[in-house]
């Protein structure tokens, strides 16, 4: 019973540090990445769809993404869909490609940029924080049950701030690589 709930805080901690991957992926450094267009969607047939299901995305360089949609009538709607994405991009149409150059970051946008990317590191902690608080609830509930002795709960409560520890310095790292990121001009 214990070591179900120390793989299950295990694996809920570790789904707080990958979807803070994800997210963080979504924030723009000064170098062009497909993933920006991530929350991009598109009228496809009268549904909305990512991007990425109507057209292969490529970066040829550190300063655009080529956008080539599998088909020539949507290319109006993808240049559109990525301005009105609120993403700060002015995609350019060519003749069967959309081009999403990357503006230069100025050194206030770095530090807003920077700001935001500490408040998502935050909420990650404080996610794994809140597993840890679940996580040590349910152990104590199953030493009032009688399931699991009191020495047993307490090395186990010892195990999951270890754990706990273990995950936050990974949130820890994981912003100070990308914050470094953020501020490389």
């Amino acid at each position: 019973m214990i070591e179900d709930i120390e793989q299950d805080t295990e694996q809920r901690m570790q789904k707080s540090v990958e979807s803070l991957k994800d997210d963080l992926a979504k924030v723009r450094t000064g170098r062009a990445n497909a993933s920006i267009l991530d929350p991009v969607t598109v009228e496809y047939y009268g549904s909305q769809v990512p991007l990425y299901q109507v057209a292969n995305l490529s970066v040829p360089d550190a300063r655009s993404i080529v956008v080539k949609p599998f088909e020539r009538d949507l290319m109006p709607k993808i240049e559109s869909a990525i301005r009105n994405a609120d993403l700060g991009l002015n995609p350019i149409a060519t003749s069967d490609v959309v081009r999403v150059p990357m503006p230069e970051l100025t050194e206030e946008r770095r530090k807003e940029m920077a700001k935001h990317v500490r408040q998502l590191g935050e909420g990650a902690r404080v996610a794994i924080r809140n597993i840890r608080r679940d996580a040590n609830q349910d152990l104590k509930q199953l030493e009032k049950e009688g399931e699991a002795s009191e020495d047993d709960v307490r090395r186990a409560e010892k195990g999951v701030q270890e754990l706990t520890d273990r995950y936050i310095a990974e949130v820890d790292a994981i912003l100070d690589a990308k914050e470094a990121d953020l501020m490389e001009v």
